[in-house]
């Protein structure tokens, strides 16, 4: 039986997931995500190559890294957990001000593994923050050395532009040829551009940015009938279908696993 649990803490979250049938949706997320497999194998495509993380693999995902994810094995259910971090708290954690990248994707480190386990436990189970933040500078330190990371390149600008004028229009309908135009293309070179320096369209990115920041304002109102009409989706099969390709549940499910 495929199971999500989330809580959040510190601006962090943290989920322990065990699934077997249950394959996501290529999406990315906003925040560094960190993770290790405790049972099965985490099959999942990321950057071009098809990777697996088996038992205590350790998974480094940078934000908005484009990923799908599934079960490696029909045999056995896949066990793991994973945080999520803002970037801002994340980067305040290693003293860096400009975002950094993970180096690797998949690594085998005890002491990390162990690092992001006890984080994502005591976030599961509502620990005291004064725990939390302590753990929290535990995991960061293994990355106060080049080992893991390295400083993130720039991203191109218009692709930055664009992205910010998607993100004006999260509760809209994406408008391709009026950010084409700002950007002096056509929609055809526009959306060839994006998906050259995303891995995905403008409208997956668009899709995907809803449903991020649908979660946030659900987070924040307890109120799925006002978190459909913010972010526009058509009803509330519309918005379930897309929420759960990128977290496994339902908005519904994923408000019942944060109480």
């Amino acid at each position: 039986m495929d199971k999500f649990i989330y809580k959040n803490r510190l601006d962090i979250t943290a989920l322990s997931a065990k699934m077997q049938k249950f394959s996501y949706k290529k999406h990315a997320h906003e925040e560094y995500a960190l993770g290790v497999t405790l049972n099965g194998i985490q099959k999942y495509y990321l950057d071009g190559s098809n990777l697996k993380s088996y038992k205590n693999g350790v998974m480094l995902f940078n934000p908005e890294q484009l990923h799908d994810g599934q079960a490696g094995s029909k045999e056995e259910s896949l066990d793991y957990v994973m945080v999520y971090i803002k970037p801002e708290l994340f980067l305040e954690a290693i003293g860096k001000k400009e975002i950094v990248k993970f180096t690797s994707s998949i690594v085998y480190d005890e002491k990390l593994k162990q690092d992001i386990y006890n984080l994502s436990y005591a976030i599961l189970n509502k620990k005291d923050l004064a725990l939390c933040n302590e753990l929290l500078l535990n995991l960061t330190d293994n990355f106060s050395s080049q080992d893991f990371i390295i400083d993130y390149k720039k991203e191109n600008l218009q692709v930055k532009k664009a992205k910010e004028m998607i993100y004006y229009e999260l509760n809209d309908v994406l408008n391709i040829d009026e950010i084409s135009q700002e950007l002096n293309l056509t929609k055809f070179q526009f959306i060839r551009m994006f998906k050259a320096n995303t891995g995905i369209t403008p409208y997956q990115f668009f899709l995907n940015c809803k449903v991020i920041h649908s979660k946030k304002y659900l987070e924040h109102t307890k109120d799925i009938y006002a978190t459909i009409v913010e972010y526009g989706f058509s009803d509330i099969s519309h918005f379930n279908r897309h929420f759960k390709r990128v977290y496994g549940i339902t908005p519904y499910e994923y408000l019942l696993s944060l109480s």
